[in-house]
């Protein structure tokens, strides 16, 4: 049974919330991290990309990253930027876009649960951007960016939520630059905080959406804390780590989509014919989303097509083969355009779905030749992967809004 618990949150006093609040350290590279740490001089980011606050000479993971870190954490806690509530509470974390809304339950995750994959996963790591957060999370001796988990939506938490949300004040409440708007409401009361417990108590599962690298990070910290503690009870805060859990039915899962540079050595007509062993072909009168799955929207030389998978890939009955991503990858990147590993191999990048099919096009009309857009996986097919005990391909899912942090952290 899934085990999540409350905590005492360290968090932005009201008046800095919204200064403070960052969106992820991996959504940006060095430079442009750089750029939105100099322009909002109290945002999160300049801790959790310390390397910002140094010189360009200083190399992204030397070790005075992590202590320039630990160094601005505490001076903005001895600034009384942050407070630290005075009991264990969950929150109600509601982010709003485009007229669409997500609710979730921030709260501590258990660590176990993890390693006895109660809580699921769907992607690999890489052992480079685990070590980072590793240092990170040691330096600090905190969790500051939480993990984005799904469960299945249970009317009992629901119901709590909805009953703490109309009876209630907000702790925070605000606009980003970016359009998205982030709501807060602290639970305190023990009856609703048992609720809660007790509903995600009964469940078989929950999922890593999005923060793999993160959640892979605070568990071996953990397991390290254990060693290093004599007298382990397993009551320690590094037994937990910091997540935001959100029911499937509110949440949305963008396209991921695909450039790549060349056409391996083909001619137009040659791409197109080989192409056509998998998929129809048709000419679209301009730039179109797909609209169901199994469809693929094609920009080349100016021009937007329809790839439509064959019955034959359509009737493909296997989790993570039958994903489109897998589909495109496995019959038209690999043998069509010799793209063997995505991982590796630098002819192709991949676009989030949030920078719209304009992006797109830009890429294949300068460093790029052909986009792909995809229909996106549905949040349906990440739990089917998760619970088969297999793993999707890379950049399959892109959530949007993305959670900010530090608004939450957890000190272990």
């Amino acid at each position: 049974m899934a085990g999540i618990k409350p905590f005492t949150a360290i968090r932005p006093q009201e008046e800095y919330a919204s200064h403070v609040a960052a969106l992820p350290y991996d959504v940006y590279n060095r430079e442009e991290a750089k750029a939105e740490a100099g322009r909002e001089k109290l945002s999160f980011l300049r801790i959790d990309r310390a390397e910002t606050q140094l010189p360009d000479s200083i190399d992204t993971y030397d070790e005075r990253v992590y202590q320039k870190a630990k160094q601005l954490y505490g001076e903005m806690k001895e600034q009384k930027i942050f407070l630290k509530d005075d009991k264990p509470c969950y929150y109600v974390y509601r982010l709003a876009m485009d007229g669409r809304k997500q609710t979730g339950i921030v709260a501590c995750a258990s660590v176990d649960d993890y390693l006895n994959n109660i809580i699921k996963k769907h992607e690999n790591t890489r052992e480079e951007k685990e070590q980072d957060r590793i240092r990170h999370v040691d330096a600090l001796s905190a969790q500051t960016g939480p993990i984005f988990l799904a469960y299945r939506s249970e009317d009992a938490i629901n119901r709590v939520v909805a009953d703490l949300v109309e009876s209630s004040e907000p702790i925070y409440d605000f606009t980003a630059d970016d359009g998205v708007s982030h709501t807060v409401w602290r639970m305190e009361n023990p009856g609703q905080i048992k609720e809660i417990s007790d509903a995600f108590g009964r469940m078989d599962d929950i999922y890593i959406a999005d923060g793999h690298h993160r959640a892979a990070s605070a568990v071996k910290v953990s397991l390290r804390r254990r060693e290093a503690k004599a007298d382990f009870d397993g009551s320690e805060e590094f037994n937990y780590f910091l997540s935001v859990l959100f029911p499937d039915d509110q949440l949305m899962i963008m396209d991921y989509n695909r450039v790549v540079k060349d056409l391996n050595g083909l001619a137009k007509e040659e791409f197109l014919q080989e192409i056509g062993k998998h998929f129809t072909i048709s000419k679209l009168p301009g730039a179109k989303s797909p609209e169901k799955k199994g469809q693929v929207a094609m920009y080349l030389e100016k021009e937007w097509y329809l790839l439509c998978a064959s019955e034959e890939l359509l009737g493909i009955d296997d989790a993570v083969a039958s994903l489109d991503v897998s589909l495109l990858q496995d019959y038209l990147l690999g043998p069509v355009l010799g793209i063997g590993d995505p991982r590796t191999d630098n002819r192709i990048d991949f676009v989030g779905g949030i920078r719209g099919l304009g992006e797109l096009q830009r890429r294949a009309d300068s460093d790029m030749k052909v986009a792909f857009a995809m229909y996106p996986t549905s949040i349906a097919e990440l739990f089917a992967v998760a619970d088969a005990g297999l793993l999707m391909p890379p950049k399959s899912t892109w959530f949007e809004p993305k959670l900010r942090s530090g608004l939450f952290i957890h000190e272990i």
